[in-house]
């Protein structure tokens, strides 16, 4: 079944990796697909370049709001079902679109899948660790402790962001933990086992580099939203309070550990409130 799907590739000031973005899309073996760009206040040449493909894209510019007011404009911008998210410095394999669509077409009860990736760190191949290896099924537990499913692997039907709400455009970071924790409650993650996304990282104006000392606040942020609703079972319930604790604790010993004394103190208050809890 020849299933539209609307790809989205947000971008702020990323023209020199853009290209290579936008043209993984281009080379997609299956041809059954939108592509929207959203701009998010970009003051680099991303206008002129994205210009230069004419109708085979759609251009939104807004002003900067974040990754994730970008990509919850995608979804509004977007006119299928099946989305597709894409940063603008990683790129899809050519098979990328056929195959997950294949997967989510012979398990219609999934509405998101993932895939695997290749990672690269300043051209270099980069191997994964033990712990970052993709998960399938329920995977609440492993969104627990890390971001566990890639933003650039994703295809999920409208239906979940109806369902479990957008991206949080509070977040400066982690909007992509906060939602895939959100989604992993209630829903299966369906996992295409092929590396069929690559990433490249290690650069200071990412920002899981920007935000890489204090990212467990907007983690902590995150468990405390849902710890805050009655959709977990009593078993999520305890587990996410465990892993609220254990994230207070590191986070609260280093502020103190960087002289951020008051700060820590209040983590590590937050930590003894939930260790007795779980």
């Amino acid at each position: 079944m020849q299933e539209p799907v609307s790809v989205i590739i947000h971008t702020y000031n990323r023209a020199r990796f853009l290209k290579k973005a936008i043209d993984s899309v281009l080379a997609q073996t299956y041809p059954h697909y939108e592509l929207i760009v959203v701009d998010d206040g970009s003051e680099d040449n991303t206008a002129e370049l994205v210009s230069s493909y004419g109708h085979k894209l759609k251009y939104v510019k807004q002003q900067n709001r974040g990754a994730a007011a970008a990509r919850n404009t995608g979804i509004e911008a977007a006119r299928y079902d099946l989305l597709v998210f894409l940063d603008s410095d990683d790129w899809f394999d050519p098979e990328k679109l056929a195959e997950q669509l294949a997967h989510m077409q012979r398990h219609p009860e999934y509405l998101i899948s993932h895939t695997q990736e290749v990672w690269y760190r300043r051209g270099k191949l980069l191997n994964q660790k033990k712990k970052h290896q993709k998960p399938e099924g329920f995977i609440f537990t492993q969104s627990l402790k890390l971001c566990a499913v890639g933003m650039s692997t994703v295809m999920a039907r409208r239906q979940l962001f109806d369902l479990v709400g957008g991206f949080d455009e509070s977040l400066p970071c982690c909007e992509d933990y906060d939602l895939w924790l959100r989604a992993s409650i209630r829903f299966p993650f369906l996992l295409v086992d092929k590396p069929l996304t690559c990433k490249a990282g290690g650069r200071p104006d990412q920002l899981s580099t920007l935000f890489r000392v204090g990212i467990d606040k907007y983690r902590i942020r995150a468990i405390n939203k849902i710890l805050a609703t009655d959709g977990l079972s009593a078993e999520q319930r305890r587990l996410a309070t465990r892993e609220l604790a254990k994230k207070c604790r590191i986070y609260g010993n280093g502020c103190i550990k960087h002289g951020r004394l008051e700060e820590g103190a209040t983590y590590l208050d937050l930590a003894s409130q939930h260790d007795g809890k779980h």
